[in-house]
C-alpha cells in the first residue's frame, strides 16, 4: 500500500485516480457531508445579523451566544444575503513526506489548518476595492475595513487534498472549527473582535472552567495579531483571487499528500482547547498533613477548608486588557501580559520554534513525560510561572496583607493596601491611579484626608478581586473595575518593566506627565528626604508614554507593535542595569505606629546589598558611582534573566514568533521582510527570574484551581514542557550552582577534652546577602553526628516534619513559634525569644541560623525612635509596617563587602542617606572575622563525648533554607482572618513535599554527605 501512495504523488489529480493494479480512492474527506450544509432559518439569521456584527455592544458571554445561534444556522454561508466564500479548500503551507518504516508519512507546515473562508458582504466589497491582484505590489496604504465586515475561517483536515474536491457547502469544520474576525474599530485599537469557534467541543468564555483556566477562545486584541500584524494594512491577508468567481488563483504550495493527516491540528485548537482540561504537576496530599496541623492548630471559625471550600483565587481566563480604539492613551499605559504572549513566546505561530530547547531524553526520571518536548525560554514562557509572574496571585502575599490590615495596623489598612499592591499589583495599581485621578472612573475607596492629595484613591484588596463576569452590577458589584484587577492580578508584568524610565535627566522631563502623577505622590510618601535613584524606592518609579515600549536591543522592528498596539519599540540601555531590579528591591516604608507614620526603615536591601559587593558594576543610570566596578563584576540580570550559556557563551536568538516574510509560508498582502523578518540577536535573556522560593512554585503545581492559574503554556501546548517544571528546575539550579558550598573540615576527637571537634565552612556565592529579600526568610545548618549504622546520635538543627527547629528532647526551640497553640497569645514577646549567631557550638539546642529579626516600637509609646541605631524594645514582628528596630542580622555577607564609609559615599551617589548604608550591615555578630569583608561565614562545633548516644563514626552538614519559616506561617494563621487566611492554611497543609529538596518544609542547598572521623583519636 505504500508504493501506491507514493505513486499518488505523481498521478492524483481530483477525487480518483488510477495507479497499479486499478482504481484506488483518495482519502476520505472526513468532514465531508452528503448533502449542502446551508441556512436553515433565514429569518434567524437576519435578525441576528445586525448583532454579530457589532461585538463591543454586549457583553462577552452574551455575545459568544448570539454568535453560537448564528454559526450553528450556518448563517455566515447565507450567499442569498451577499456572503461569499473562498473557491475550494486551500492549503496555507505545504506538506511534506518522510518515508519511516516503509510508509510515507506526511507532515502539514501551514499557519493553520486548510481553510475555507467566508467574507461578509462589506467585507467582499472592501476586498474588491483593496484587495486585487493589481494591488499586491503597490505597497499604498489602503481604506480601512468597514464596522460590521465579518471573515469566518473554516478550517479543515490536511493537506488541502482531502478534501479540495468537495463542494465547500458540503463540508462542516466539526474537527478544526472555524477562527473568525469581525471589524470594532470603535473598541481596540487593532480594530478586530478575534475569536473561535467549534461546532463541536465549544462553549462561550465565560464564566470561566476553574479547573483549567484557558485563554479566552474570543475576545478583542487577541493572540491573533502575532501573526495578522505582519499584513500590509488592516491585519488580514485577504486577496480576491482566492475567492470563488474571482480573477486569479489562490498561492499553491509543495503537496506530498501521503498519507493524508486529518488528525494534524492547527494551533487555533491548540491554544484554546488542549485535551487535559485539569493539569496537575504534582500530587498533592488529599488530606492535611499531620506534622502540618500539629505545628499550627486550626483556629476556625468553622472546619478546616478543605477542596470544596477552599476560597479560590479569579480565574486567569479573566486577566485580560488591550488598547483602547483611539489609543493608546495614558489609560493604556498599562497592559496585561496577554497582549503579549502571542509574539514573545516560543511557538506561537504553530511552525517557529525559536526560544526552545529539546528537553534532553534522560531529564528527570527518564519518563516519557518529557519525550519530544521542549524548555521554552522565551520572555513569556519563562516569566509567567517565576515569582515575578505569579506576584499577583502569591497566596503568601495576600495572608501577609490580610494580617497587615487586619491586625497590625488595621486603622490604615487603605493606605497598607494601596502601598503593598503598588508592587505585588502594580500594573492594576498604577492605572487605577491614573483614572481616577483623571476622571474616567471614580475610586471604590479613598484615602484619609490629606494622604492623596494628587486625588490617585486607594488600591484595595477588593479591586484585585474584580472580573467581567457575571456583567450585571447587580450580580457583581465591582464589575467596572474588571481591568484593574486583572492588571493587579498580573503579577510584576512586561509593562510594568518595559515602560520603565530611570536617571536624573530623563526624570526630569517624564515626571510631569499625567501618568506619573501619583507616582510623583509615592515617592513623596514612600521615600521622603532622599533624591536621585533613591526616589525610585520600593517600586516607584516613573514611566514613559504609552506609545512606546522600551527593550535592550537596538534597532528593532516596528511595525507590528505598532500595528497591533500602537507602541513604537525603543531601545533603552537602562533595562540591563541592576537598577531596573534596584527601584523594586529596596524597598523603603513607613513605620506606623498607633495611627501615625513615626519613622522611615529599609525593609529590603538586595541592590544595596549588590551594590556594597564585589559583585557591583560601578554605574548606574546617572553616571559612574563610587568605588567603581568589583572583583566579580556582575549585574542582577546576568543571575537571575542569563543570557549566556553555561560555557559561557551569548545566546543567541529570535526575541519573539511572528509571521516574517522569509521563515514562513508565502502569504498574500504582507510586509516585506526588512518590516518583519526578526534577526538574530545576541545576548538574548531568559525571564527566569527566580530566587528559591520552591515552595510557592509548588504551591501553584499542585494547586492551580486554588490559585486561577493554567499550568499548560497556551502557545507551545503540549509540546512544550510545563512552564512551572521549567521555572522549578531553574530554582534547583540556582540552588545547586549559584547559592552556597559548604564544607566539613578538621574532624577530630579531642580525647583530652572529651569533645568531639569539627569546622563547618560556608561560601557565599550569590551577589548579596543570603538569604536577602523580604526579612523573614532564613537559612539554618543542621549538623549531625552518626555512629557506624549511620544512625543520628548528636544533632544540631534537626527539624520536625513543618520544618521547624527542635532541642532534644523534640520540642521547638524558643523562638520557632510566636504564639500560644490557640492563637490566645504571644510566646513571652518581651524577650524577643530567638537563636544568637555562633561562632562555636556545643549543645543541641544551639543552632546556626542566618536571619534578620525585627522588632516593633515599644508598646505604649508615644515617640518611639526607630532606625537602624535604635534598641529594641517591641516584640518581634514580620509587619513590614512595623519595624522599628533590628534585633539579628547575620546573614552571610556577599564577597567583597565593602567597609561602611565606602557603603556611605555610594549610597549619598544613589541620593540615599547614611541609614541605607549603616542599614545594610550587619546586627549581631560580635567580633566574627567573617562579618568584615563578608563571603560566607565560618564556625566550629565542639561536642562532648559525654553528650553522644554512641560512638561517633561519621558527621555531616547541611544548609537548608525556608522561604516561609513556622513563626512565620503561624503569624498569619493567628493575626490573619477571612479567605486569604484560610487558603494560605489550605495550601500549606496539603502541600505534598515527599522525596523533593524541600521535604518537611526545609531546602536543602548544600550538604556535604558524610565525612569520617578519623580513627585512633
Amino acid at each position: 500500500m505504500s508504493g501506491f501512495r507514493r505513486l499518488r504523488t505523481f498521478f492524483a489529480s481530483g477525487a480518483l485516480f488510477f495507479g497499479l493494479g486499478g482504481g484506488i480512492a483518495a482519502a476520505v474527506c472526513p468532514e465531508e457531508q452528503s448533502v449542502p450544509v446551508l441556512p436553515h432559518d433565514l429569518e434567524l439569521c437576519r435578525k441576528l445579523d445586525p448583532v454579530v456584527r457589532d461585538p463591543s455592544a454586549l457583553p462577552l458571554r452574551e455575545y459568544e451566544l448570539k454568535l453560537q445561534e448564528y454559526f450553528v444556522n450556518f448563517c455566515h454561508r447565507d450567499k442569498t444575503s451577499g456572503w461569499v466564500r473562498d473557491k475550494f479548500v486551500r492549503d496555507t503551507g505545504p506538506e511534506t513526506a518522510h518515508l519511516t518504516g516503509g510508509e510515507w508519512i506526511g507532515t502539514y507546515h501551514g499557519t493553520h489548518a486548510p481553510v475555507v473562508i467566508w467574507y461578509s458582504p462589506e467585507m467582499f466589497d472592501w476586498i474588491k476595492d483593496n484587495r486585487t491582484p493589481a494591488d499586491e505590489d503597490s505597497g499604498t496604504d489602503k481604506a480601512p475595513v468597514p464596522d460590521g465586515a465579518i471573515m469566518v475561517k473554516e478550517m479543515y483536515s490536511s493537506p488541502a487534498s482531502v478534501c479540495s474536491a468537495v463542494e465547500p457547502e458540503k463540508l462542516i469544520p466539526n474537527i478544526h472549527g472555524a477562527a473568525i474576525m469581525v471589524r470594532d474599530s470603535k473598541k481596540s485599537h487593532d480594530g478586530w473582535f478575534w475569536g473561535w469557534f467549534g461546532w463541536k467541543g465549544w462553549a462561550p468564555d465565560y464564566p470561566a472552567n476553574q479547573s483549567s483556566n484557558l485563554m479566552v477562545n474570543m475576545g478583542f486584541a487577541q493572540y491573533c495579531m502575532n501573526c495578522h500584524a505582519s499584513a500590509r494594512d488592516n491585519m488580514t491577508f485577504s486577496s480576491q483571487k482566492n475567492i470563488e468567481g474571482e480573477p486569479g488563483h489562490p498561492l499553491v504550495f509543495l503537496n506530498q499528500d501521503e498519507d493524508p493527516t486529518p488528525d494534524t491540528a492547527s494551533n487555533h485548537p491548540v491554544v484554546t482547547l488542549p485535551t487535559d482540561q485539569v493539569r496537575r504537576l504534582g500530587q498533592p496530599l488529599y488530606a492535611y498533613n499531620p506534622a502540618f496541623t500539629e505545628a499550627f492548630q486550626w483556629n476556625g471559625p468553622g472546619p478546616a477548608p478543605d477542596y470544596a471550600t477552599v476560597p479560590k483565587m479569579p480565574s486567569e481566563t479573566y486577566d485580560e486588557t488591550f488598547v483602547a480604539a483611539g489609543g493608546p492613551t495614558i489609560h493604556d499605559e498599562y497592559l496585561t501580559s496577554s497582549q503579549c504572549l502571542g509574539c514573545h513566546n516560543a511557538g506561537s505561530t504553530g511552525l517557529q520554534f525559536d526560544m526552545t530547547e529539546p528537553v534532553s531524553p534522560d531529564y528527570g526520571d527518564g519518563s516519557d513525560a518529557a519525550a519530544g518536548k521542549m524548555w521554552n525560554h522565551s520572555p513569556y514562557g519563562s516569566w509567567r510561572t517565576s515569582p515575578m509572574g505569579l506576584a499577583g496571585r502569591d497566596p503568601i502575599f495576600f495572608a501577609q496583607l490580610a494580617s497587615e490590615t487586619q491586625t497590625f495596623h488595621k486603622a490604615d489598612a487603605k493606605l497598607v493596601e494601596n502601598t503593598c499592591l503598588g508592587c505585588h499589583g502594580i500594573l492594576g495599581q498604577r492605572q487605577y491611579g491614573i483614572d481616577v485621578s483623571t476622571g474616567k472612573i471614580k475610586p471604590i475607596a479613598t484615602m484619609p484626608k490629606g494622604e492623596d492629595p494628587a486625588g490617585c484613591g486607594a488600591f484595595t484588596r477588593e479591586v484585585v478581586e474584580a472580573t467581567p463576569w457575571p456583567s450585571e452590577k447587580a450580580k457583581n458589584e465591582h464589575v467596572e473595575y474588571a481591568d484593574y484587577g486583572a492588571l493587579a492580578r498580573d503579577g510584576i508584568s512586561c509593562t510594568s518593566c518595559h515602560r520603565m524610565v530611570l536617571g536624573e535627566n530623563i526624570s526630569n522631563e517624564v515626571k510631569e506627565r499625567p501618568e506619573n502623577k501619583c507616582v510623583v505622590e509615592r515617592q513623596a510618601f514612600l521615600n521622603p528626604d532622599v533624591s536621585g535613584f533613591a526616589k525610585t524606592f520600593t517600586g516607584s518609579f516613573l514611566v514613559g508614554g504609552p506609545e512606546t515600549i522600551f527593550g535592550p536591543f537596538e534597532d528593532p522592528k516596528t511595525a507590528p507593535m505598532l500595528d497591533s498596539l500602537g507602541n513604537k519599540p525603543a531601545h533603552n540601555t537602562t533595562l540591563a542595569m541592576s537598577e531596573t531590579c534596584g527601584t523594586c528591591h529596596t524597598v523603603h516604608l513607613p513605620v506606623m505606629h498607633e495611627g501615625k507614620t513615626v519613622g522611615h526603615v529599609y525593609e529590603q536591601l538586595t541592590y544595596p546589598e549588590w551594590a556594597f559587593s564585589a559583585y557591583r558594576t560601578g554605574t548606574s543610570p546617572d553616571g559612574p558611582l563610587p568605588e567603581g566596578a568589583g572583583s566579580i563584576s556582575k549585574s542582577c540580570q546576568d543571575c537571575h534573566m542569563p543570557s549566556k550559556t553555561a560555557d559561557g557563551k551569548p545566546v543567541k536568538s529570535r526575541i519573539a514568533s511572528i509571521q516574517e516574510f522569509s521563515n514562513f509560508p508565502q502569504a498574500e498582502f504582507n510586509r516585506g521582510p526588512d518590516e518583519i523578518d526578526l534577526p538574530v540577536r545576541e545576548g538574548f535573556a531568559e525571564h527566569t527570574l527566580v530566587g528559591l522560593n520552591v515552595f510557592l512554585t509548588g504551591m501553584a503545581q499542585q494547586f492551580p484551581e486554588v490559585l486561577g492559574i493554567r499550568t499548560q503554556d497556551p502557545m507551545m501546548g503540549k509540546k512544550g514542557m510545563d512552564p512551572l517544571i521549567y521555572t522549578e528546575q531553574k530554582m534547583l539550579d540556582q540552588a545547586a550552582k549559584a547559592t552556597a558550598d559548604l564544607a566539613v573540615t578538621n574532624v577530630a576527637v579531642d580525647p583530652d577534652k572529651a569533645v568531639l571537634k569539627a569546622d563547618v565552612s560556608i561560601t557565599n556565592h550569590v551577589g548579596h546577602k543570603f538569604p536577602s529579600g523580604v526579612g523573614f526568610r532564613r537559612a539554618f545548618v543542621t549538623f549531625d553526628v552518626m555512629d557506624r549504622l549511620g544512625n543520628v546520635i548528636w544533632s544540631s538543627g534537626k527539624t520536625d516534619g513543618a520544618g521547624r527547629i527542635l532541642d532534644p528532647a523534640g520540642d521547638p526551640l524558643p523562638g520557632e513559634m510566636w504564639w500560644e497553640d490557640d492563637c490566645s497569645a504571644r510566646i513571652e514577646p518581651e524577650k524577643r525569644l530567638h537563636q544568637p549567631h555562633h561562632q562555636v557550638i556545643t549543645r543541641q539546642d544551639q543552632v546556626q541560623i542566618y536571619q534578620e529579626l525585627v522588632s516593633t516600637p515599644k508598646p505604649g509609646s508615644s515617640n518611639p525612635q526607630c532606625g537602624h541605631d535604635a534598641k529594641p524594645e517591641g516584640q518581634l514582628t514580620t509587619s513590614f509596617l512595623s519595624i522599628c528596630a533590628e534585633v539579628k542580622d547575620n546573614r552571610l555577607l556577599p564577597t567583597g563587602y565593602l567597609p561602611l564609609d565606602q557603603r556611605k559615599a555610594i549610597a549619598a551617589a544613589l541620593g540615599a542617606g547614611a541609614d541605607m548604608a549603616e542599614d545594610a550591615g550587619s546586627l549581631g555578630v560580635g567580633n566574627d572575622p567573617d562579618y568584615k569583608t563578608g563571603g560566607g561565614d565560618r564556625l566550629s562545633y565542639a561536642v562532648p563525648l559525654g553528650d553522644l548516644a554512641g560512638t561517633p563514626v561519621s558527621v555531616r552538614a547541611r544548609l537548608s533554607y525556608q522561604a516561609t519559616p513556622p513563626f512565620y506561617l503561624q503569624d498569619r494563621f493567628c493575626t490573619a482572618k477571612g479567605k486569604d487566611r484560610d487558603r494560605l492554611y489550605f495550601l500549606g497543609g496539603n502541600l505534598n513535599l515527599d522525596g523533593t529538596q524541600a521535604e518537611d518544609w526545609k531546602f536543602t542547598i548544600a550538604d556535604t554527605g558524610s565525612v569520617t572521623v578519623p580513627a585512633g583519636n
